[in-house]
């Protein structure tokens, strides 16, 4: 649930630069915050906080300047990015690349290691508002493989950008009826969107798709939904996909693979997988073999060992065993801390 970070008019808007960072200096990072001497001064941040990630809508009645100098950095090292949904007025990016003015609808990525000025203009009726995600960059780094050290400015025109802000808002308007697991997870799915859509946008456009492409992603896509199937064979994925089994096979030779390489592959991928995140009293290795298409545990067995060099079982026990050693590990750091708290 949002909760205030700060308030501001005309009593108190001189007071700004002590408050802007809410209890504790416990958001963003040091550096100089001020507002505009103007009529109407009315400026309210609400903050969302989802684990280290926080989501905060700031709306106002007048300009709004921040600035981090080389300074400020040498004080403060927090690396953290923000991602900023402009909804309302201007925000102006000034750093040593120049200036660069995003309007409604246009995504900016700021990061707190490089100096930056931040203007944050009102439009014609008054009005600046902006969604932004305050995320430590080592966090973001794991969905934005591009270089975000001066800032980037994007149009909102994908559409990974437009779902990444309505997700955000959903989880920031939430009541308390979202555990906290499940808004962590549309967090980050609204940064892997952000990710993805930036790193396409870098590419270049794709290739035209030739027909033999279209019909390979079908071939790909059918076996996949039929993985499970114990007789998936190549006349059954030749017919669903109305081609003949020669031509499956040129198709998959563009791939770099045969049919058995792929299905076997992707089995027991599946089934390692399940294996590792899975509770030996909730699912068999026997099941688990039926499941993914294996017509014999036996069989599954033997496979399973060929590939990944241990059986079913031993690999099922090495993930569980590790788990309960992480388990410990952090149970020991807590309680080592708990004791340097009381001494």
């Amino acid at each position: 649930m949002a909760e205030t970070l700060f308030s501001l008019d005309s009593r108190n808007y001189r007071e700004c630069q002590s408050v802007f960072r809410g209890d504790h200096e416990q958001e963003y990072y040091r550096g100089d915050f001020w507002i505009e001497d103007a009529s109407k001064i009315d400026v309210v941040s609400e903050r969302r906080a989802v684990g280290p990630i926080s989501i905060i809508r700031q709306r106002s009645a007048s300009n709004l300047y921040f600035r981090r100098s080389r300074q400020h950095i040498r004080e403060d090292a927090t690396d953290i990015a923000i991602i900023w949904f402009v909804r309302h007025g201007e925000l102006v990016l000034s750093n040593q690349c120049g200036n660069k003015v995003a309007q409604p609808g246009d995504l900016v990525i700021t990061r707190s290691m490089t100096p930056f000025f931040i203007e944050c203009r009102t439009d014609g009726s008054g009005v600046h508002e902006v969604l932004h995600v305050t995320v430590p960059t080592h966090i973001l780094r794991e969905h934005l493989r591009q270089d975000i050290s001066t800032g980037l400015v994007m149009p909102l025109e994908r559409r990974e950008f437009a779902i990444a802000q309505n997700i955000l808002s959903e989880v920031f308007e939430d009541d308390g009826k979202l555990v906290d697991a499940s808004a962590r997870l549309l967090v980050e799915s609204a940064l892997g969107l952000i990710g993805n859509a930036v790193q396409a946008s870098a590419e270049a456009p794709p290739a035209r798709q030739t027909i033999a492409d279209r019909r390979l992603r079908d071939v790909l896509r059918f076996i996949e939904v039929h993985l499970s199937d114990p007789q998936l064979s190549t006349a059954m994925v030749a017919k669903g996909c109305g081609i003949s089994p020669r031509y499956l096979s040129f198709l998959l030779r563009l791939k770099g693979t045969s049919f058995s390489e792929l299905v076997w592959e992707q089995r027991l991928e599946m089934a390692k997988s399940w294996l590792a995140t899975s509770d030996p009293r909730d699912i068999s290795i026997s099941e688990i073999a039926y499941s993914v298409g294996f017509k014999s545990p036996a069989h599954f067995s033997r496979m399973f060992k060929r590939v990944f060099g241990v059986n079913p079982r031993e690999y099922r026990g090495d993930c569980v065993d590790l788990e309960d050693r992480e388990s410990d590990t952090g149970t020991f750091t807590t309680l080592s801390e708990g004791s340097k708290l009381l001494q």
